[in-house]
């Protein structure tokens, strides 16, 4: 029930159809008799830069999450941005502090690793390779980074994608060994897929699962389906896997942490 104490959260984006936070956050609030909600708004990117900061004079307003056309434009209309979000170039999530300020985050990545996490494997001191260095593989890396891998191993066709990452993360994070151009798995811990392939099924492999070490831990995060092509390979190779449904479920919980919902772990 919607009151006149219910806090607002505006989920903010276009379209609005795919929008799936409403239908897992609500109903968690519910359950927790938590008087918040959250707020699907449709705003098209030549609209956005006005409507954001207009919805930010709302009292009741704890914070956004954000979607796409609009994860780098929010960049430039907050107060701060976080190390991860600084790093991954793009922003998910803006949280209204008390004095009004506004805090941009990243939680692709942390939904990553915290399903990484709950699995039971710590990437700290350890080597990982992200195939895939745009938006979500740029978050995923931001996370490990801000986790203390000991080296993080980049690789995108597109080079220059990877070089800046190398760049965002040496600001950031400067004790964490990064290395681009080479998607070799020979000697990493740690090798995620961040690129669509695996949604088509002649797509070829991410990596040569050849050069797989058994106990590698190895992950994905195309949605089509769960057991890609490139995790059955692994999964046959003795690695522990991890699915892309899996980040998502620890995402969410992510972001209502990040509004100051606490005890959000696990499935809201």
């Amino acid at each position: 029930m919607i009151s006149g104490t219910t806090t607002l959260v505006a989920h903010l984006g276009y379209p609005t159809h795919t929008f799936k936070s409403p239908l897992v956050c609500n109903p968690w609030f519910e359950k927790n008799g938590i008087d918040a909600v959250v707020v699907p708004m449709g705003i098209k990117a030549e609209d956005y830069p006005h409507f954001f900061r207009s919805v930010f004079t709302l009292t009741n307003l704890r914070g956004a999450l954000i979607t796409m056309p609009h994860k780098v434009t929010t960049m430039g209309l907050v107060d701060e941005i976080s190390p991860a979000a600084a790093i991954a170039g793009a922003t998910n999530a803006v949280l209204r502090r008390e004095d009004g300020s506004l805090l941009a985050g990243q939680f692709d990545g942390a939904g990553f690793v915290r399903s990484m996490q709950r699995k039971g494997f710590d990437p700290s001191g350890r080597r990982a390779l992200v195939v895939g260095n745009g938006g979500v593989g740029s978050s995923i890396a931001a996370s490990l980074a801000g986790l203390g891998v000991a080296e993080i191993g980049l690789f995108d066709p597109r080079a220059a994608a990877s070089e800046a990452l190398s760049q965002r993360i040496g600001m950031h994070c400067p004790d964490v060994k990064v290395v681009t151009g080479a998607r070799d798995p020979d000697g990493y811990d740690l090798i995620v897929n961040a690129t669509p392939l695996g949604m088509q099924d002649d797509d070829p492999l991410p990596v040569d699962v050849d050069r797989l070490a058994p106990g590698s831990y190895v992950g994905d995060v195309v949605l089509k389906t769960d057991i890609t092509p490139f995790l059955r390979a692994a999964r046959e190779k003795g690695c522990p896997i991890q699915v892309g449904s899996d980040m998502l479920s620890e995402l969410i919980p992510a972001c209502l942490e990040f509004f100051g919902f606490a005890d959000a772990s696990g499935e809201p």
